[in-house]
């Protein structure tokens, strides 16, 4: 199931500083991608991942080119969410001791 935008733009908006402008662009910019990327994602899933191609008296069968395009915006989002400096939570590792040993 896919998570939906306004929900995702409103968690990101919670998380980041709305007076850093530059935050707000990263955050409009990160649903722009994941619109692409779902606008893309519908159209393979629809198309298929290969696509003949017809050149002449040659035919032939090739990868989708929006698989490419999909992995460039996959790439941007990732980018995107590293920039925004989320640390996620730390869970304290438990105290071992020697008695813990077989």
């Amino acid at each position: 199931m896919a998570v939906s935008i306004p929900k995702l733009k409103k968690q990101l908006m919670e998380r980041i500083d709305v007076d850093d402008l530059m935050q707000v662009e990263k955050v409009e910019r990160y649903i722009q991608h994941v619109e692409s990327y779902r606008r893309m994602d519908a159209t393979i899933k629809k198309e298929g991942e290969s696509v003949t191609t017809v050149n002449a008296s040659q035919t032939f069968v090739k990868a989708h080119p929006l698989l490419t395009e999909r992995n460039k915006a996959n790439a941007a989002l990732l980018s995107i969410e590293k920039s925004f400096g989320f640390t996620p939570e730390i869970e304290e590792e438990p105290t071992r001791s020697a008695d813990d040993l077989i």
